[in-house]
């Protein structure tokens, strides 16, 4: 049901008394309890976030040549970016909203070059299967095909399979610096080698590490080459929002120089209106976006971020050793940097039922799957809380192999269905229903174990029921043609 906009305008307070009531049952991040989404230090750093944001929050970056406080900032923190990504004078780029953005602006970059000077009509990118799906949506949106890489046992793509997939329709190879369900640094760079030897752009997804492996590396911490010192690499995208701890709204994209980054412009001569030309997916670019990441860049500088790397490390480190600790758990692959994963290796030990309990003690725990996990995202907040996040995950293992019965309930229950039932197609159908139901007319309410809010099962049997039930017989099957 629709909220009519009020007939009279209400009284500030009690706007901005609603707007904190609002967040009653939001993720409580100040309090380090949330392991993704958020990259919050303290409300000192807010303040300035805020007061930085607020001097710009009517400025628009559509038109460089209007607004030249803004162009100087954007020419700036590219240039800054160029710097710990170790590019030449000659690397380019702008910023942009967000990761997706970025990734976005890589995928029509590549495929208009690849267009315009060697005549490809059908493009396709090359990528892991460990990518992130934010280059799954840029396929959808750009119509470029995926040719997937999988991974070997350590998480990292199998490179003799990667070159039999390029073909004269590649546009583009994709490497991740790290990827973000594991937190795995590919091997960029061998990556980088066969693109040189096929004459195909490499792009660096580091939306994760742009922003804190640079720092990892100076403060001696072993990192392999992954930014532009590796020949091959053509292009790198890396989140200010993140580890640079700006705004949100603020990623970057750079390329190694103007002959690539000319290919994602976009210009209209004919327009009524006048002439047009874009420089990224977003017509109005928020000018306060602008002004936190240039003042969050010189406001740390090198050694502020080195110090934020060295207390996110320290905090990675002592998480990664307390989750190998603990009975029937174990880091998934060979993670650097920021972030990493964990899994069961008790098959009587769900992790998806002590990802449950980890929820219900007030941590925001995201899950994997493929193989199944739990996963961290790990900022300098967090070095205070690793002793509390340790111990009620030992409780929580304890309270899942006395009661093994949780497997099968809750979130725990869905998750391990889902992860795992072979109609993926169903599988995609019911998130997109679930998902969708959150924007009906008057608005929805997600909950993943049960549906969303608004009539999901439409009078019948839920379509999770139906998946549950399709699952079974599939099983049945499988179990009676193995006898």
């Amino acid at each position: 049901m629709h909220r009519a906009m009020p007939d009279e305008g209400r009284p500030r307070a009690d706007i901005v008394a609603d707007l904190e009531g609002f967040k009653e049952k939001d993720p409580q991040y100040k309090d380090g309890r949330v392991w993704s989404l958020v990259y919050y230090l303290d409300e000192d750093h807010s303040e300035f976030l805020k007061d930085a944001y607020h001097r710009f929050a009517c400025e628009n970056g559509l038109n460089p040549g209007a607004f030249k406080s803004l162009k100087k900032m954007e020419t700036e923190v590219i240039s800054a970016t160029a710097d710990i990504l170790n590019g030449t004078d000659e690397v380019c780029g702008v910023i942009t909203s967000g990761g997706t953005e970025s990734c976005l602006m890589a995928v029509k970059t590549y495929r208009d070059k690849a267009r315009a000077e060697r005549g490809v009509k059908h493009p396709e990118m090359v990528i892991p299967t460990t990518a992130h799906v934010a280059w799954f949506k840029a396929s959808e949106y750009f119509g470029v095909k995926i040719r997937l890489v999988p991974p070997q046992d350590d998480f990292t793509p199998d490179l003799k399979k990667l070159r039999r997939l390029i073909n004269r329709n590649t546009v583009m190879i994709l490497g991740s610096a790290p990827e973000y369900p594991h937190g795995t640094i590919d091997p960029i760079e061998a990556m980088g080698e066969i693109a040189q030897k096929k004459n195909i752009p490499l792009h660096v997804d580091a939306c994760v590490g742009g922003f804190i492996l640079p720092f990892m590396a100076m403060n001696g911490e072993d990192i392999p080459p992954w930014d532009y010192r590796v020949p091959g690499v053509t292009s790198i995208s890396a989140d200010i929002h993140k580890y640079g701890y700006a705004a949100k709204g603020a990623s970057t994209i750079t390329y190694r120089n103007l002959d690539y980054l000319r290919y994602q412009m976009f210009a209209y001569e004919d327009w009524p209106g006048g002439v047009f030309a874009s420089s990224a997916l977003l017509g109005t670019r928020p000018g306060g976006a602008y002004a936190a990441a240039w003042g969050v860049t010189q406001y740390f500088g090198k050694a502020g971020y080195r110090k934020l790397a060295a207390d996110t490390l320290e905090a990675v480190n002592r998480l990664k050793a307390g989750v190998a600790a603990i009975d029937g758990l174990q880091v998934m692959g060979r993670p650097q940097g920021p972030l990493f994963s964990y899994r069961s290796v008790d098959p009587d030990l769900s992790i998806y039922a002590v990802g449950d309990q980890m929820d219900g003690k007030g941590w925001q725990v995201n899950r994997n799957q493929h193989p199944e996990g739990l996963h961290a995202m790990v900022t300098a907040q967090h070095l205070r809380v690793v002793d509390d996040y340790l111990r009620d995950l030992a409780d929580a293992v304890a309270t899942v192999r006395a009661h093994p019965e949780l497997a099968q309930q809750g979130g725990a229950a869905t998750y391990g269905m889902m992860a795992h039932v072979p109609l993926r197609g169903m599988v995609r159908k019911k998130v997109l229903q679930m998902y969708s139901e959150q924007y009906r007319a008057g608005g929805g309410e997600l909950n993943i174990a049960e549906g969303a809010e608004g009539g999901i099962s439409g009078g019948g049997k839920g379509l999770l029921d139906r998946m549950v039930e399709r699952y079974v017989q599939y099983r049945s099957r499988k179990g009676a043609t193995r006898k």
